[in-house]
């Protein structure tokens, strides 16, 4: 299986790229401008794509032949990287709740609650609630007329 860094790896010019993916440099230049890719460069300031690029490409060129406008392609785009990134997240919370469901199996029937977990880990609430000097304001809005 190819690594997370062997896809970022650039490797293809675009003339190469540009075959690969089954489109002209043109249009690379014009995704390129547009934020739909963004090519590593040499110093001398050559396009290098990396396969990531390429299979970016691929997934373009699948959307615009459904006939789904580069707008549309932007957005997808956009969605696909936020997923990702709460996916990611995900994964990090699953991990957090397998390390606390480990440290509550260790833990002896008397332990305190902090034991488990770090106070500032807490939510604000809680610490709002927790503290008696803690002022609240409540506001309200006046509506004049009654409800239409």
């Amino acid at each position: 299986m190819v690594g997370h860094e062997d896809r970022d790896r650039p490797l293809y010019m675009i003339g190469v790229a540009a075959e690969l993916a089954g489109v002209h440099p043109q249009t690379l230049r014009a995704y390129e401008q547009k934020g739909l890719l963004n090519p590593q460069r040499t110093s001398g300031g050559t396009r290098m794509y990396s396969q990531a690029d390429i299979e970016r490409l691929e997934l373009i060129n699948e959307l615009t032949a459904e006939g789904i406008n580069l707008a549309g392609v932007m957005r997808i785009l956009d969605l696909q990287v936020r997923l990702e990134a709460r996916e990611d997240e995900l994964v990090n919370l699953h991990k957090r709740v397998q390390r606390l469901a480990r440290r509550v199996s260790e833990l002896s029937p008397g332990a305190p609650v902090n034991a488990l977990m770090s106070i500032r880990d807490l939510p604000p609430a809680w610490h709002w609630l927790n503290n008696p000097s803690a002022t609240v304001h409540f506001y309200s809005k006046e509506v004049h007329g009654g409800i239409r």
